[in-house]
């Protein structure tokens, strides 16, 4: 059966960085911009962006586009006979099911708190209020239930109509209506009465701080920051890859993707350190910034429950570009591996992400009481785990070697495939680098990032 291809180039743009632009741009990086001294960090995690994050998609589009596979067997068709780099795409299989058995819940947490916040539920509520809400939310697995099903059974439907038809066409109007949203909410913030404070310590860089959060803490950090958000390592940008023509090279598409993620995630920022300035709140509130800080601040906006449901609709959209981005690599692999229709994969793939998302959902409330890995842990805390301590860097790792040994694809194979057609290409200087230093910088990242979590 022939290969389904995407409708256009801009289609392919938009559906990987649908992909990268999750959680981590719009939730996780303005705190932890915020807690690691503002605009250092992000000049840092610019430059870790560039070295590390769009050579590793370049190989990832570049084995998929070759082997026009999902990862199962993608391996399979550009491997030596005798090697055994094909475990890796059963890996890339379980880690993108493992992440929907988390992703799929926070998705339905913005869902939910858009449709709060746009019933006007948070109106009149004090800052000790607001946070009970949020309590309240986690401890009712019935509601959050409800709204993972609601976001699982969109996906898997939309996924279901076909490639160009459903995912190309739902991704493009979805982040097409995100860029607009964001740059609106921006706005919005950037003039507000007492926003220079927040627009200052984001823009303008400021070294005591950096010191103060300790030079090496903020180095690690966005060096975590910048590999993980462009979700990397677990086959779906080789998915993406192998729906595209060969009419243009994949280093240029690469930095066009990590460009759009990265716009996503700087106007975030924009978003929030103003706000979070022109109300006295703390930029480095941490995770609760988005369901309880900013829920707070809503409330003391002019229009602040308009402005607050068009900023948990994006904070959806964001999320359910991811999810819808994952179902695909889900229903390709499932039906590499069993020959099943499209509609088949679907409907199958959808009865096992709700069942295995419950777990999840009960670690707040019925399971409470089990602490995998470290106290205080919940079961979301254990998938997270797995996918952004363990199969995103050691995924990437094997990619990189995959594409540069001998014993893999070799680095002569991966530069064919990468330069061919126009636009920026992979250049022979790049191979040391790519070679021999990046492998290192992507183990010592695991590593790190296991003693941080542990100790």
């Amino acid at each position: 059966m022939e290969r389904e291809r995407l409708g256009s180039r801009i289609g392919f743009i938009l559906l990987s960085a649908g992909c990268a632009v999750g959680i981590g741009n719009v939730w996780k990086f303005p705190y932890i911009t915020g807690q690691y001294g503002g605009a250092v960090f992000v000049l840092i995690y610019l430059l870790f962006l560039v070295i590390l994050g769009i050579p590793v998609m370049t190989m990832e589009f570049s084995i998929g586009r070759a082997a026009q596979k999902s990862p199962v067997h993608m391996y399979q068709q550009l491997e030596k006979k005798g090697t055994k780099w094909h475990i890796h795409g059963l890996a890339a299989f379980l880690g993108n099911f493992i992440l929907m058995m988390c992703y799929t819940t926070i998705a339905g947490w913005m869902l939910q708190y858009f449709v709060r916040t746009a019933a006007g539920a948070f109106s009149g509520m004090d800052a000790q209020q607001v946070g009970g809400a949020f309590e309240s939310m986690l401890s009712d697995p019935v509601s959050m239930t409800v709204y993972m099903a609601a976001v699982v059974i969109a996906g898997f439907a939309i996924n279901s109509i076909g490639l160009q038809k459903g995912l190309e066409r739902i991704t493009k109007y979805m982040m097409g209506s995100l860029i607009v949203l964001i740059l609106l909410l921006a706005v919005n913030s950037i003039f507000l009465q007492g926003a220079g404070d927040g627009l200052r310590f984001y823009l303008l860089p400021d070294l005591q701080r950096t010191l103060d959060a300790g030079i090496i803490n903020v180095i690690v950090a966005a060096m975590n920051q910048a590999f993980f958000t462009l979700s990397l390592g677990m086959g779906a940008m080789a998915i993406f890859g192998s729906y595209l023509g060969k009419d243009r090279a994949l280093m240029g598409e690469s930095i066009h993707v990590a460009a759009l993620d990265t716009f996503v995630a700087l106007c975030s920022g924009l978003i929030i350190f103003p706000a979070c300035s022109a109300y006295g709140v703390q930029v480095s509130s941490g995770p609760k910034l988005i369901f309880i800080t900013l829920p707070n601040i809503f409330n003391h906006l002019p229009l602040g429950r308009l402005w607050g449901s068009l900023f948990f609709l994006f904070m959806f959209f964001a999320a359910f570009s991811t999810v819808l981005a994952v179902f695909e690599v889900l229903i390709a692999c499932t039906c590499d591996l069993t020959g099943w229709s499209r509609k088949k994969a679907c409907l199958i793939n959808c009865i096992a992400v709700l069942v295995a998302s419950m777990p999840c959902i009960l670690g707040f409330n019925v399971l409470s009481g089990f602490h995998p890995l470290k106290a205080g842990n919940t079961i979301m805390d254990l998938e997270d785990f797995a996918v952004n301590n363990v199969l995103l860097p050691l995924g990437s790792l094997v990619l990189v070697l995959f594409c540069t040994r001998k014993r893999g694809w070799g680095w002569d194979n991966f530069t064919k495939e990468a330069n061919t057609g126009s636009g920026v290409q992979v250049r022979p200087w790049m191979r040391w680098y790519v070679s021999c230093l990046l492998p290192v910088i992507i183990f010592a990242l695991f590593i790190v990032g296991m003693i941080q979590y542990f100790a």
